[in-house]
């Protein structure tokens, strides 16, 4: 399910084929179950805007809130988002913070209207139905198992979005780059080279690697340094530890 998601990524950037709808057919419907195919490609091509980058109103992406909001929050909420900013919390309850967070989200937006939100779930849910049938009548296993392996597919992505992006004043500052090559790289298809990615969107991502190599100097200098060898050092710093504060540390546009 990771790697579908991955593989799903990859298709909203335009591969293999110019033919977005024939892309679509490859990794439609979705295997997690919990985000339909159509919302995960308004809001992740919303995401590359990179002016906005972080930006709790304008970045759909981001788990910076707004300070004002922060302040209104009630405890038990913020020793929450404290503990989500761990990256031990972001994969124990990370996925469960997120889906709540987005489907609430989503259903105001259909209750005011906003035709292109209810047409991504009307297409997800029947579709849904058909993984369910596979999976339970077909491949024998529990919809309890199902669902268990839909949120361990999510808390492994958390590993790979928790430290994607900073907040900083300059835009081009605020991507990552994680240079490891082994399994995480491939389970992400490469997109710990994340300033890469986002420099380069429509490069698919075995190229990424070379591509980042040849211009190693270039994209540190580009994003300021924010940099990691690989995802051991990410466990080391940050298992138990935050990354960053939740409020929002710079001035936010609302």
């Amino acid at each position: 399910m990771t790697l579908h998601s991955s593989l799903t990524h990859e298709i909203l950037h335009g591969h293999p084929f110019r033919n977005q709808f024939l892309n679509a057919l490859l990794v439609f419907p979705s295997l997690s179950f919990l985000i339909p195919y159509l919302r995960f490609s308004d809001l992740h091509l919303a995401h590359h805007f990179d002016e906005n980058l972080t930006d709790p109103y304008d970045d759909p992406e981001t788990n910076f809130i707004d300070p004002k909001k922060w302040c209104r929050l009630p405890n038990v909420l913020r020793y929450l988002f404290q503990f989500n900013n761990t990256l031990i919390g972001r994969m124990l309850i990370g996925p469960l913070l997120g889906q709540i967070s987005f489907m609430v989200s989503d259903m105001v937006k259909i209750a005011k209207g906003e035709v292109r939100v209810a047409l991504g779930w009307a297409i997800h849910i029947p579709a849904m139905f058909c993984v369910l049938y596979w999976v339970v009548y077909i491949a024998n296993i529990s919809f309890f198992e199902f669902l268990i392996s839909a949120y361990c597919a999510m808390s492994l992505l958390k590993v790979r979005t928790f430290l994607e992006h900073r907040a900083h004043e300059k835009p081009r500052a605020r991507t990552v780059v994680i240079e490891g090559q082994g399994l995480w790289s491939f389970l992400f298809l490469n997109n710990n080279f994340h300033v890469v990615h986002h420099m380069h969107p429509n490069v698919s991502w075995y190229k990424l690697p070379d591509l980042y190599q040849r211009n190693r100097d270039h994209y540190l200098r580009r994003n300021q340094g924010y940099y990691f060898a690989g995802y051991g050092s990410v466990f080391l710093k940050y298992l138990f530890r935050a990354k960053d504060p939740v409020p929002h540390p710079l001035r936010v546009r609302k």
